[in-house]
């Protein structure tokens, strides 16, 4: 009779310890939860400023590359396409768009000299409810920059060569031997400048 009662009381203090326990392990999981919301939040926003701005450098890249389709048959200013060094349009309404397919926008986009654009952008889509005060009105912001890198080098032939001679373009490990009378086949955005993430 002694032993049933001692169990019994046993049981009475062992639930609330219990009940502590499971209470804490459900604190534990939500926070985990909100963690891993904000990380995805966060990876959302990175991924959509590296897009934008990486969209907003191809965008100059292509039209740096027209340029130098234009000038092809004037190889004196060709460097000035490779520097960057000519009129483009700005480039950040490609950034605007593709931040927004990836649910964000832009904050600021700025040409970081004339091969690059630095993007800020913010989310749209807040972090969400979860047990942490104040995250279903929290943003996540995220910034990137993207640059433009000619690949490709030239030397200007001599006077006695005459006019109608191109150089010839090196780019990476191509030859270009150009014709100006055949100009069918030219380098493609690609093969003249690279566009990457800065690091």
């Amino acid at each position: 009779m002694t032993w049933r009662l001692r169990n019994r009381a046993d049981s009475g203090q062992a639930f609330p310890i219990y009940i502590t326990v499971v209470a804490g392990l459900l604190f534990l999981a939500f926070a985990y939860l909100a963690v891993g919301q904000a990380a995805a939040n966060r990876n959302g926003a990175q991924t959509a400023a590296d897009a934008a701005a990486l969209a907003a450098a191809q965008d100059t890249r292509d039209q740096l590359a027209g340029q130098w389709v234009t000038d092809v048959l004037d190889p004196a200013k060709w460097q000035d396409v490779f520097d960057g060094e000519v009129p483009v349009t700005p480039s950040c309404w490609r950034a605007d768009a593709l931040a927004g397919r990836n649910d964000a926008h832009v904050v600021r986009c700025a040409p970081t000299g004339p091969l690059g654009y630095e993007v800020d952008i913010r989310t749209d889509k807040p972090v969400g409810d979860s047990i942490v005060p104040g995250t279903e009105n929290t943003y996540s912001k995220a910034s990137a920059t993207a640059v433009i890198e000619p690949l490709c080098t030239f030397e200007l032939p001599g006077e006695d060569a005459g006019d109608d001679v191109l150089p010839q373009l090196t780019c990476k490990d191509r030859n270009w031997d150009l014709d100006p009378d055949n100009l069918d086949e030219l380098p493609q955005p690609k093969d003249l400048f690279d566009v990457h993430l800065a690091d």
